[in-house]
């Protein structure tokens, strides 16, 4: 599936750390930040959530929900969360479908790993429309978020 910007988002319904389902959605009226990622309790991907989760008021000033993603289980992104004092949803993808809907996949990943999400950011206006989108071929690089929180003040 190829994403486009202006077009509508994908829809997804996945589980937060305490089992409720979160539908993209059932969103509107907010725009949403998706921050997919690799792996919980590696190294980048915890400096990427600590990061949005130290300027979380910025993004809820801009009127905007952040949803992390990964394909970890809820248990694992549970204890990742309380682990590292996260103020916003982490979702499940343990299924892949939602990063494979966002062309965030990586075939091939460290260890021999396969379908491990990608590092890649969305923004997703109020209506339901794709407006920013940074998919990462290298894991150790961060999304920019100034060109998110840009897209954002844009969105105002």
């Amino acid at each position: 599936m190829s994403l486009s910007l202006g077009q509508p988002a994908p829809d997804f319904t996945l589980h937060n750390t305490v089992k409720a389902e979160i539908r993209l959605s059932a969103q509107k009226g907010k725009h949403v930040v998706l921050l997919f990622f690799p792996l919980a309790f590696t190294s980048t991907c915890t400096a990427e959530l600590c990061s949005v989760r130290d300027e979380l008021s910025t993004y809820n000033g801009l009127n905007a929900l952040v949803f992390g993603i990964s394909n970890d289980s809820v248990f694992t992104l549970a204890k990742f969360k309380e682990e590292q004092k996260l103020n916003f949803d982490l979702l499940s993808d343990f299924n892949k479908t939602v990063s494979a809907a966002y062309n965030s996949l990586y075939s091939e990943f460290i260890l021999g790993m396969k379908g491990v999400s990608k590092r890649s950011a969305f923004v997703i206006d109020k209506e339901g429309v794709l407006r920013y989108a940074e998919i990462l071929e290298k894991a150790g690089d961060l999304p920019n978020f100034n060109a998110i929180k840009d897209c954002l003040q844009n969105l105002q």
